[in-house]
């Protein structure tokens, strides 16, 4: 006996998220990043310095986890961490010039492409699916 989740709403929010993910995906291949490299790029873009713990807890993943990711990034030219001045054990990561000049090309495509995903929804079935993902979220 084949069971199935008879829960429409979750069963569509599962395969938008999953077409959405799929469609950033292909588009960040295409500047040679992986999802989560991107994921650090866009927190220090957005945000500036930040600590590896900070970016974890922007992007819900853990320190340990970011590392890796932080190294290859590193490796790429793309950040620098920095030893914090006023406590030692705290490492600050920064974008570098070539990965600042990097999320200013990206960000301009990355806009318009999440604009795209979602033009066809009038601003007030926006708001309306804003407000009903955040009731859901909430409930979690």
């Amino acid at each position: 006996m084949q069971r199935k989740c008879t829960n429409l709403p979750f069963l569509v929010l599962m395969q938008t998220s999953k077409a959405v993910h799929e469609r950033m995906k292909e588009e960040m291949s295409k500047n040679k990043l992986n999802i989560m490299e991107f994921s650090v790029l866009e927190v220090l873009y957005q945000k500036g310095k930040q600590t590896i713990r900070q970016i974890g807890d922007y992007i819900l993943v853990s320190s340990s986890s970011m590392t890796y990711v932080i190294d290859k990034l590193e490796q790429k030219g793309l950040l620098s961490r920095n030893t914090c001045q006023e406590d030692r054990r705290v490492i600050h990561v920064s974008l570098t010039h070539d990965g600042n000049e990097l999320m200013k090309e990206i960000m301009l495509k990355h806009y318009k492409i999440v604009n795209d995903m979602f033009d066809s929804l009038n601003p007030d079935e926006a708001k309306t699916l804003v407000h009903l993902l955040e009731k859901v979220k909430d409930k979690v």
